[in-house]
């Protein structure tokens, strides 16, 4: 599969956000969830919690998902921080096979900034995660299948 999931927004307003996004242009809430991670790995903040609020046409999945981010008990969303992911556009997420996807970017010269973790996932399994940094700093995250 080489579908983009989905595309994120760091937000420090949530409210104000879910306003513009779902109130202003009409986005459905498809998934409203904090997930608890080792986001400090990954994303380079200061806390192990973030939600997540998807938004789309819950009539048309496959049209794309916006994903609003808030991190939760930092000050990791907040325009004064210095580390960590900042206000605004966040990461371009696709479902890939991670290790084959990262050695094929590897072979071409991009290896900047890959962080790998692992998530626990229902049924006992896991999912393997990573981010790299893509020409221009564009952050992209890999999601792999469940296993």
């Amino acid at each position: 599969m080489r579908a983009i999931h989905h595309t994120a927004i760091v937000t420090t307003d949530i409210d104000r956000a879910l306003r513009f996004w779902k109130d202003g242009l009409g986005l459905t809430p498809m998934l409203d969830f904090t997930f608890t991670g080792d986001w400090p790995t990954l994303f380079g903040v200061d806390t192990n919690d973030l939600r997540s609020i998807f938004l789309g046409d819950p009539d048309c999945p496959d049209a794309g998902i916006l994903e609003l981010v808030q991190f939760i008990d930092t000050e990791q969303g907040s325009a004064a921080s210095l580390s960590g992911p900042r206000p605004g556009f966040f990461l371009l997420s696709l479902q890939r096979d991670v290790e084959p996807t990262l050695a094929e970017l590897a072979a071409k010269g991009f290896t900047e900034g890959v962080r790998r973790i692992s998530m626990p996932a229902p049924g006992g399994k896991s999912v393997a995660m990573a981010v790299i940094t893509a020409p221009d700093n564009v952050l992209v995250e890999l999601i792999g299948d469940p296993t």
